[in-house]
């Protein structure tokens, strides 16, 4: 059973048995106390069978290096007496230090200060720690590249994609690379970044013109296992005139846009999704209402919550601002939009578009 388990980080037994924590004073010791709660996970499709909770693996390791615990999660003392100063705690669903299939991990990782005499407070939610790729390979590559493989590859280490895998490529988060093996020759096909908790479907075809978490329990640490993810897809031609974004109908995802600086007059895609990237606290609102109607931001699906996932718009004055901008036009929150424009390094702390010419809202 999916469970999501808390973890606290109170000294049960000092609680139940003494009415103060007078008899720790003078002591260079605290406690850190583990108590399970168990509850269910209300099943979703982005939720997939995970290990046990008892089954993660747990350390707290002291700042100098030294190691309190390190073992299975289910199998650790109820209570931990350690000397006072810093601590790591970490928690994660398995070990992972290279490419594989299958292989989500769940984890997090928290600092914490052990005073002398007093309870040391943290949590720990359990989202995925790494990032995964899938394939979808048209059969017309089958035939235009029949002695070719594909592999999807990082600094850490690569996989053969075998043209009828189905199951997702893990990776550590950071750049991953698909790249085409003919014999003597390898060639990088694109490179994209991956962030925690992104699952990316790369839909491979080959061109017609190629010729081959919870609240905190009351003084303690909780532990939440949270398998929310977010799954995003992409294509990428084999073989292609390298005129994407040219034409409306071929215009650049949000991700491919950002692996394109510097070009200019070309079609960019995305759904709207927030805006105020100068008077929100965060960076950027995702919610309305909005104050500014001078840009607005996108990104590859109309659920992201993260700036570093968005790119900014500048929207000029006249019929782009009037159409667009999400302050006259609330209801423009989750649209898709289609712009041409300039893709710059920067616009508001992130990549964005600006002199656009062109657009259209659906």
């Amino acid at each position: 059973m999916r469970k999501r388990l808390f973890a606290s980080l109170a000294p049960l037994a000092l609680l139940l048995v003494c009415s103060s924590c007078a008899w720790l004073e003078g002591k260079q010791e605290g406690y850190i106390s583990l108590r399970v709660i168990a509850e269910s996970l209300a099943p979703s499709k982005a939720v997939t069978d995970i290990p046990d909770t008892n089954d993660f693996i747990l350390t707290v390791t002291r700042s100098d290096g030294s190691v309190v615990y390190s073992g299975l999660y289910g199998a650790s003392p109820e209570s931990l007496l350690v000397k006072s100063g810093t601590y790591d705690v970490k928690i994660v669903s398995t070990e992972f230090s290279k490419p594989q299939f299958d292989a989500p991990q769940f984890g997090d990782e928290q600092c914490v200060v052990v005073n002398p005499g007093a309870v040391a407070k943290v949590e720990l939610v359990c989202r995925q720690m790494n990032s995964g790729m899938k394939l979808k390979v048209a059969p017309e590559f089958l035939t235009t590249y029949p002695q070719a493989s594909l592999f999807l590859k990082s600094n850490d280490g690569k996989l053969l994609y075998a043209y009828k895998e189905t199951r997702i490529a893990y990776f550590k988060p950071g750049s991953v690379s698909l790249v085409l093996n003919e014999g003597a020759s390898e060639t990088t096909l694109l490179t994209k970044s991956l962030e925690s908790q992104e699952i990316l479907t790369l839909n491979v075809s080959v061109s017609s013109s190629s010729s081959g978490g919870s609240a905190a329990a009351s003084g303690g640490m909780n532990v939440v296992v949270d398998t929310t993810r977010n799954y995003i897809s992409d294509s990428y031609i084999i073989g292609g005139s390298g005129t994407e974004g040219n034409e409306i109908e071929s215009a650049l995802s949000v991700s491919d846009a950002k692996n394109n600086i510097g070009r200019t007059d070309v079609w960019i895609t995305g759904f709207i999704v927030g805006g105020d990237m100068t008077s929100s606290a965060t960076g950027i609102s995702f919610n309305a209402p909005f104050s500014s109607s001078t840009h607005i931001a996108i990104a590859a699906k109309s659920s992201v919550s993260a700036k570093s996932s968005c790119m900014s718009v500048q929207l000029p004055s006249g019929s782009v601002r009037t159409a667009i901008n999400l302050v006259d036009n609330p209801a423009n929150l989750g649209k898709r939009l289609y712009v041409k424009g300039d893709i710059v390094s920067s616009y508001y702390g992130v990549p964005g578009i600006k002199n656009i010419s062109e657009f259209k809202l659906k």
